[in-house]
C-alpha cells in the first residue's frame, strides 16, 4: 500500500495511465484535481471535464488502440515526470484528416503537476512530442532526407 506522498503520486499516475488506456475516462478524470491538459506541440489547452473528454473521445476515435509503453517515472517536489512510448492506429479521423491505416510509435514526455490542494492529485498533464515523427509515421508528410 502507498504511504509516502511519492508513493502516492507514482500510484496515481500509474492509474491515469492504465484508466486512460482501458478508455475509463471517468476514472482518468478522477485522477485530476481539476482536468486540464496541455499539448504543447500544438498549442491545445483542454480545461475541465467537458473539454478534457472531448479530447478523449477526439483521440481515441482516431486511434482506438492508443496505449503506453516503457513508461519511465521521475520526481519532483511539485510534478510526476513520465517518460514513455505513445502507440497506436490511425483508425479514424482525425482534424479533417482521413484514416491512413498507420501504427505509430513515439517518444513522449508529459509532466503531471501535482501541485493541488494536497499534493495528491493532478493538476496539469503538459505533454511533449515530436509532431513530425507522428504524422510522418502516419504516412501524412513526406520524409525529409538529407
Amino acid at each position: 500500500m502507498a504511504t509516502s506522498l511519492r508513493e502516492i503520486r507514482e500510484a496515481l499516475v500509474q492509474e491515469h495511465f492504465e484508466s486512460e488506456t482501458a478508455q475509463k475516462f471517468d476514472t482518468t478524470l478522477a485522477t485530476f484535481d481539476h482536468p486540464r491538459y496541455e499539448i504543447i506541440p500544438t498549442g491545445q489547452i483542454f480545461e475541465g471535464p467537458d473539454e478534457v473528454m472531448g479530447y478523449y473521445t477526439l483521440t481515441r476515435r482516431a486511434f482506438p488502440d492508443q496505449r503506453h509503453d516503457n513508461v519511465r517515472l521521475h520526481h519532483t517536489d511539485t510534478a510526476v515526470i513520465a517518460e514513455f512510448d505513445l502507440l497506436g492506429t490511425h483508425h479514424g479521423e482525425l482534424y479533417g484528416v482521413p484514416p491512413t491505416g498507420r501504427s505509430f510509435r513515439l517518444p513522449v514526455v508529459a509532466f503531471f503537476f501535482v501541485d493541488g490542494p494536497d499534493g495528491r492529485r493532478i493538476t496539469c498533464e503538459r505533454i511533449y512530442f515530436d509532431t513530425a515523427s507522428l504524422l510522418t509515421q502516419l504516412g501524412i508528410t513526406a520524409t525529409v532526407s538529407t
